[in-house]
């Protein structure tokens, strides 16, 4: 790889234009759209690609289009930065102090319904004593199938968290473990921003990603994780700002499948249309090894169409839905949409109902890597993506399909049972992909054969 490069790269960078003549073109992408100094490159005949440092004053997209003339070249790409998928939402409620001492002082008998609209049966479902919301995926009836399969939520799968961090354990005076976790919540991850064995949340985004998909229950607090029993895998790949590049995300997939992740959330997106074959080469892997893959579709504002890793090879887009089973005025519409869940926030204007509240789950009060709260800020196709992750923990530990008899096909069968189970929306198929994520029936136990 690297005789070969040496012969490929002074070629291409006798092509490439000096950064500064570069910014003068159009169409040049806006400072820091991706590393300085720095591509990701395959050779042909190569199985994965590298990292290749530039020298200073190469202009980094010319140096890879001038390198894509190859024909020894597979791909050559800036090394792209993705953000976190959370949308900018109005308030729900403005006096909402966000207190947990509040909620944990609520009634004993199902707290978490107070505020999570979200895991509640639609209506018309089973309840028994708890409320309904049309925007909810019935997590109780879920959690009953579970407790009948022996797995009650979700027992023995590990859901791997690709995002700013999560707040596992305490260190030191400037880092506490969110109080709604529990120590042995966890199996070991890394952080590929500082590169070392502590992928502490510096952000808040990661901490309430996780929470959603497998919070604690029955400690006293008044909120829960859809898979509650599952294990958590903290992969940090989004720095304190929310901003993570292809080569950390592409090296967080293949850690998490290595180490025995089952299912990978990545609530987050790189800008439309680019390009990120490192990451799509990591995905294609993590289907092969039968690992569940699951992205956020993106959210209007901050990117513009369905973007990566959500049309990366069989991974599960996910688009968001309100508390009325609504589309998010933030949900973006494309081909790679292949189910709706709860993302909170406001509908679009068509849509007869006009709730809006967030998705709360406890995560760091604003300012803070050591203080918690229940923030009302929280919305957008992140959230929705942390609940198909929480699904499939469940799904997977469930009687809800049968075992393939390939890794890749047990991915096959997750993705369709959830999509043959979804509820349907009545929108085009590009806004709601198979309909809005219905857990409780994905769970329900097969028909012996």
């Amino acid at each position: 790889m690297r005789r070969l490069l040496r012969i490929f790269l002074p070629l291409a960078l006798a092509c490439a234009l000096p950064a500064s003549a570069a910014a003068s073109q159009t169409g040049v992408a806006p400072a820091r759209a991706f590393a300085p100094r720095q591509l990701l490159v395959k050779l042909e005949g190569q199985r994965l690609g590298h990292a290749v440092s530039l020298p200073a004053g190469t202009g980094v997209r010319r140096a890879a289009a001038a390198l894509r003339q190859n024909p020894g070249v597979a791909y050559a790409e800036p090394n792209y930065f993705a953000t976190a998928s959370a949308a900018e939402p109005s308030p729900y409620d403005p006096s909402d102090s966000g207190s947990i001492e509040a909620l944990a002082s609520a009634g004993e008998v199902g707290k978490w319904a107070y505020k999570q609209w979200n895991f509640l049966a639609p209506e018309g479902a089973e309840t028994a004593a708890l409320p309904v919301s049309p925007g909810g995926i019935d997590a109780p009836r879920a959690w009953r199938n579970l407790i009948d399969a022996g797995r009650p939520g979700g027992t023995g799968v590990v859901a791997a968290v690709l995002d700013s961090g999560i707040a596992y354990r305490s260190y030191g005076s400037s880092y506490q473990r969110s109080p709604d976790f529990g120590p042995a919540q966890f199996v070991p991850g890394y952080d590929f921003v500082n590169h070392d064995r502590l992928p502490l949340d510096q952000n808040g985004h990661g901490t309430h990603v996780a929470g959603t998909i497998a919070e604690k229950t029955d400690n006293a607090f008044g909120l829960t994780g859809l898979a509650y029993g599952a294990k958590l895998m903290p992969v940090r790949v989004l720095d304190s700002q929310g901003r993570g590049n292809a080569l950390a995300i592409s090296r967080g997939i293949r850690f998490a499948v290595s180490h025995g992740a089952d299912v990978i959330n990545m609530s987050f997106n790189f800008p439309c249309g680019k390009q990120v074959p490192m990451v799509d080469e990591a995905l294609h892997d993590a289907y092969l090894a039968g690992v569940v893959t699951v992205a956020s579709a993106g959210n209007l504002g901050s990117e513009s169409c369905v973007s990566e890793p959500a049309t990366g090879p069989r991974v599960i887009g996910v688009g968001g839905t309100t508390e009325g089973a609504c589309l998010g005025a933030y949900s973006l519409a494309g081909g790679s949409i292949d189910l709706v869940a709860p993302g909170g926030g406001i509908p679009r204007s068509a849509c007869p109902s006009v709730s809006s509240r967030p998705i709360y789950q406890v995560t760091f009060r604003p300012g803070s890597t050591s203080e918690f709260a229940i923030p009302a800020t929280y919305v957008g196709t992140s959230m929705a993506a942390a609940h198909v992750s929480g699904a499939v923990a469940l799904l997977l530990a469930s009687r809800g399909i049968k075992k393939q008899e390939t890794p890749r096909a047990n991915v096959d069968a997750v993705t369709r049972r959830l999509c043959n189970t979804a509820r349907n929306l009545a929108l085009p198929s590009p806004q709601q992909g198979c309909g809005l994520l219905d857990i409780g029936k994905a769970t329900k136990p097969l028909r012996a054969s």
